[in-house]
């Protein structure tokens, strides 16, 4: 068994237009004073990184490293969901989604598709070029808007759609795959991969690849009462990446698991910080060591009612105190006899 490595800390949410959190080396010294090891990057924020550079140029990668580990950080993983989101998208979510790509390929679908798929290259190269052996993102949506059987289903839909979205992604895969990076998918209400059967349709599809992983976050499936501790002991051979997000789910006569259209702050389903929601970590971190994860436990924070700054803190002394340093010999090797096959023969009565 390895030890978890942690805290961690997705720079997604606190990324801002304001200092420190407008430039990497501001996030970074912020992540450190608030006692994290590891920064997880999103490749979409030019504010944090030039992916198309990162790709390219060691010197570069090399630079930001240094940078980070001047402030006793390191990289977790390259990020790349809005990128990921794009690559299979629904049209109806067409103009939406168009503010997660560059005004260029705005009411362009194919346009911001090419976009999207060249990203993804490109974080493949950059992962490899920062010595990271797995990157994390979203598998996109085709079939989201048909997630309830009613309208019913004309023959052959989802089948078609888990297709395509195969067809889409195994050159992606095959990718990262000569980049020696695994790809992480994280498992996400309104993505298709959204649930353990959603992920071996595509697996299969994708003739189980090896690079075809998943990023496990346990507040996802608190929200659609999934088990998430059996969900770790049916998959925890394609688990390769982790945030640690809480979550609350309190149906009530009103309202349920579809939220209403509610506020955050009003749904039956709630994002909170760590500790806060009803995921027991315990018993997540005991797993994941028991199943030898080797990855980064990665702070994902939101929460519809803490201060942010208020959750970075807490979050990274929760991750630290959840973090079991594994043992290195069996407690009861005290009481342990040396082999003796002779001994075990009149033992058996042999």
């Amino acid at each position: 068994m390895r030890t978890l490595k942690g805290p961690g800390v997705f720079l997604a949410q606190f990324a801002g237009d304001e200092p420190p959190f407008n430039t990497l080396d501001g996030l970074a010294g912020w992540a450190a004073e608030k006692g994290f090891e590891g920064v997880q990057i999103p490749t979409w924020d030019s504010r944090v990184i030039d992916l198309e550079l990162a790709a390219e140029s060691q010197t570069y990668v090399d630079d930001i490293k240094g940078k980070l580990a001047s402030h006793g950080l390191a990289v977790t993983d390259l990020a790349s969901h809005l990128q990921g989101q794009l690559v299979a998208l629904h049209p109806a979510f067409d103009l939406p989604a168009d503010s997660f790509a560059p005004k260029a390929v705005h009411r362009n679908p194919a346009a911001r598709q090419e976009w999207a798929v060249r990203q993804l290259r490109l974080a493949a190269t950059a992962s490899r070029r920062f010595g990271l052996d797995r990157h994390v993102t979203f598998s996109g949506t085709l079939l989201w808007p048909y997630l309830y059987p009613y309208p019913q289903w004309p023959d052959g839909l989802i089948a078609d759609g888990f297709e395509e979205l195969a067809r889409r992604w195994r050159p992606i895969l095959d990718h990262f795959d000569a980049e020696g990076v695994d790809l992480c998918y994280e498992i996400h209400p309104t993505e298709d991969l959204h649930d353990g059967l959603t992920f071996e349709m595509f697996l299969e599809r994708v003739g189980n690849h090896a690079r075809c992983n998943i990023m496990y976050d346990p507040s996802h499936l608190v929200l659609q009462s999934i088990d998430y501790l059996a969900y770790i002991d049916h998959y925890h051979e394609r688990i390769r990446a982790f945030h640690v997000k809480d979550a609350e789910f309190r149906p009530n006569g009103k309202t349920g698991a579809y939220g209403g259209y509610q506020p955050w702050i009003s749904r039956a389903g709630r994002f909170r910080s760590p500790g806060d929601g009803q995921v027991d970590f315990g018993a997540i971190f005991s797993k994941l060591a028991a199943h030898d994860f080797d990855g980064w436990a990665v702070l994902e924070w939101e929460c519809a009612l803490k201060h942010p700054e208020d959750g970075a803190r807490e979050g990274a002394q929760f991750i630290r105190n959840h973090i079991i340093r594994v043992a290195d010999r069996p407690f009861d090797d005290f009481v342990k006899a040396d082999a003796d096959r002779a001994l075990n023969r009149r033992i058996l009565g042999l």
